[in-house]
């Protein structure tokens, strides 16, 4: 019995120490002398653990219920056995018998001590989880205490973290005694991995220290909109101020940039891109992409945060940055997809669509912009299908088709001007400029064929068509750039 008080003391111990309720781990305690019991005592009656508060010791009890008349030796009494026992039993109750617990002797202890090292555990990972779950994205100073593999283990005071190899940054490596800050990442109650996990490689590291060094973040003058970071190599923080007479970015990068400095030898020589915020994702799209300069921004979809950058062709590899991450970085900042494309890419694309829209035209269009749908009809008779192919016709071979006189040609080349002036006027809705200097040559060629002889230069000048001037919308466009 002297051995069996001695559990009880050590439970008293351990929660102290711990900070676990002694309830919790005595009734795991019972639970384990129940089963050692059965074990050792082979029986199928039914057992109870009680604690015996004088001697300090767990005591094993076997329970019969008391029936008249008995159909179950093993579970159940006689009353006059019963009385024996209790006299003021009856019919319906319980009695029990004490079991000699020093028979189990190694096996319940060894089974108890199991039982407490698991709950004890338990406990802690609760404790754990309770103090740390509120507090993810904290900034803690932490030293390494050891290595796991290619995990680290720092020492957080009261409990350990675990500091993973996904969450280390590439430019550094640590040794057990090394004082490190990081940010609390998340907090895991089961598993391989249960307990407080910590990272310098989250973006939240950036943001934290950024909210240490800079006064103006800390006040709420200054606020942190975004951040993305690629750990080791380059993080963007975009940040916007409140009041009109700070600057945002002078005041994170600080006084000759000692305060930008401070947070780069902190990580180790990563580089940091400050960024100022804008609502209009495009003129935040322009800013989130430094240093690269961009000629101009486009949205496709607004719904799905799609937009178009457009930057000069020596611009390019700078916008897109070291295997792509310069564009990626601004794409996770704005939250949008991002394409990005040279001059001259654009300027291509812009012709294939061209050779899709224009020379495919049947000649059917043309009835849209003037032409007779007879005149039309005639000249698919002919085998002229196309307008491209019709733009190509002299007017002396226009009359050689069936059914074509003069009259019909000057509708033909008025219908044609008209087709390719589209393109011209649809520049000026866009921003496109390549459009109109792939439409101008076209109209050119058509009113090259319409000036062939002094009569078509009169009619055309009757239908108040003038040749197409080039567009000077590009010129404007290199100037700005």
């Amino acid at each position: 019995m002297s051995s069996m008080g001695t559990i009880y003391q050590s439970i008293e111990i351990l929660s102290k120490e711990k900070g676990i309720d002694p309830k919790v781990v005595l009734e795991a305690v019972k639970d384990a002398m129940l089963v050692a019991a059965r074990k050792h005592f082979h029986t199928e009656e039914d057992l109870i653990a009680d604690f015996d508060e004088r001697s300090g010791a767990i005591q094993v009890y076997g329970v019969r219920q008391v029936a008249h008349p008995v159909t179950d030796p093993l579970k159940e009494i006689s009353l006059d056995e019963a009385r024996s026992i209790d006299p003021n039993v009856e019919v319906g109750g319980q009695v029990r018998f004490a079991k000699p617990t020093e028979a189990l002797g190694r096996i319940s202890a060894q089974t108890a001590k199991q039982v407490i090292l698991q709950k004890v555990r338990e406990a802690e990972r609760e404790n754990l989880f309770s103090e740390y779950s509120g507090r993810v994205g904290e900034l803690v100073t932490c030293v390494i205490k050891r290595v796991e593999g290619q995990d680290l283990i720092a020492d957080l005071g009261k409990s350990e973290a675990r500091l993973p190899k996904k969450e280390q940054s590439k430019l550094e490596s640590f040794s057990v005694g090394d004082r490190i800050r990081c940010v609390i990442k998340s907090v895991e109650k089961a598993g391989k991995n249960a307990g407080v996990i910590i990272s310098r490689a989250a973006p939240e590291l950036v943001m934290r220290l950024f909210e240490q060094e800079v006064p103006e973040i800390y006040d709420n003058t200054v606020t942190i909109k975004g951040c993305a970071r690629e750990a080791g190599e380059r993080t963007k923080i975009a940040v916007s101020s409140r009041d009109r007479d700070v600057d945002s970015v002078g005041a994170c990068v600080g006084m000759k940039g000692m305060r930008v400095q401070s947070i780069i030898r902190e990580l180790r020589g990563e580089k940091i891109d400050i960024i100022e915020y804008n609502e209009d994702p495009v003129v935040f799209a322009t800013h989130a992409l430094s240093p690269a300069k961009i000629s101009r921004v486009s949205i496709l979809n607004p719904s799905e945060k799609h937009m178009e950058v457009i930057v000069d062709d020596t611009q390019l590899s700078l916008a897109i940055g070291k295997k792509g991450q310069n564009v990626r970085l601004a794409a996770k900042l704005l939250g949008w997809r991002i394409d990005i494309k040279s001059e001259e890419e654009k300027r291509q694309e812009v012709e294939s669509q061209m050779a899709l829209v224009v020379p495919g035209a049947p000649v059917s269009v043309l009835s849209d912009h003037g032409l007779p749908e007879a005149v039309a009809g005639k000249l698919i008779e002919g085998g002229i299908a196309t307008v491209e192919k019709l733009g190509e016709m002299t007017p002396e071979q226009l009359q050689e088709i069936p059914g074509i006189d003069p009259e019909m040609v000057e509708a033909i080349q008025r219908a044609v001007v008209n087709y390719y002036g589209q393109f011209e006027n649809s520049v000026e809705e866009t921003p496109l400029e390549e459009v109109a200097e792939e439409a101008a040559p076209v109209a050119d060629e058509v009113n090259a064929e319409v000036e062939a002889g002094p009569e078509e230069l009169e009619t055309a000048a009757e239908g108040g068509e003038e040749p197409a001037e080039p567009e000077p919308q590009s010129v404007t466009m290199d100037t700005e750039k």
